[in-house]
């Protein structure tokens, strides 16, 4: 899955001091080898050059997207 700017998601990396935290996509930047990596901003601070597969979608997201498929 992949995400967008304003996205809410929950950081797992256990070299973070952010890991397990809820943050917000503030910048979504694509690599030299064509995967995205993300900026991620916390009530504490932000982690810069995440991988995709170290998020997940934040509980609400989903059910929010679920809403508007609805519609």
């Amino acid at each position: 899955m992949s995400f967008e700017k304003d996205d809410t998601v929950v950081l797992h990396d256990k070299h973070s001091e952010f890991d397990g935290e809820t943050g917000t996509v503030t910048q979504v930047i694509e690599s030299m080898f064509g995967e995205p990596t993300y900026t991620i901003s916390f009530d504490e601070g932000q982690e810069v050059g995440i991988a995709q597969d170290q998020l997940e979608a934040a509980d609400g997201d989903d059910d929010e997207a679920d809403e508007a498929d609805e519609e």
